[in-house]
């Protein structure tokens, strides 16, 4: 991969990561030393110039977008909530969710102490981008969100890097629950 707008060289040129099923693997490194664009990669947010990424023996760009997207729950280190309630946030992975599928994800990931606090609970709208909430409460919705789609294979871009010591406690039970018996990809 070779980012067009700069002069810079291919940092990935002969790269290699081959990740089992069922596998936790983390890429460590410094800001700056191409773990984000490994993820941006793998789930097509920008393209190849060359080589494949295969899942399953099958090359991703043969694929749609949307089964690729279906297959892996990302968690990002700012996640994107909509101007929409609590609940519908968390349900936006999985169309088929009932009312307690979401409170049950929610549960786990440590998001309903908060939620049943406030006065509509999961009726509460967020705001824009999430703005009513704090970082490790959007953390956790989107954790919550992960739990519901059910993937097979999970990529965690810095998901706690942000968060105070508190927030970062319950985030990561959260995480450790949503890893179980998934292939992931831990960003840090």
């Amino acid at each position: 991969y070779n980012d067009s707008h700069t002069e810079e060289p291919s940092f990935l040129k002969n790269f290699s990561l081959d990740i089992k099923g069922h596998e936790r693997v983390g890429l460590v490194g410094p800001s700056g030393g191409g773990k984000t664009t490994i993820t941006k990669l793998l789930l097509r947010f920008i393209d190849l110039q060359s080589g494949s990424i295969t899942i399953d023996g099958q090359d991703i760009s043969k694929g749609t977008q949307e089964s690729l997207r279906r297959a892996i729950a990302y968690v990002p280190q700012d996640p994107l909530l909509f101007h929409r309630s609590l609940g519908e946030n968390i349900a936006y992975s999985n169309s088929r969710a009932t009312h307690a599928d979401v409170v049950r994800a929610a549960k786990t990931a440590h998001a309903d102490e908060f939620i049943s606090a406030l006065p509509k609970g999961y009726d509460t709208l967020v705001g824009e981008r999430g703005i009513k909430l704090s970082g490790g409460q959007r953390q956790r919705i989107a954790i919550a969100r992960a739990l519901l789609k059910q993937s097979e294979i999970l990529v965690l871009d810095e998901a706690t890097s942000s968060l105070d010591s508190e927030s970062e406690k319950y985030i990561q039970e959260g995480l450790w629950e949503l890893m179980k018996g998934k292939t992931a990809l831990v960003i840090a």
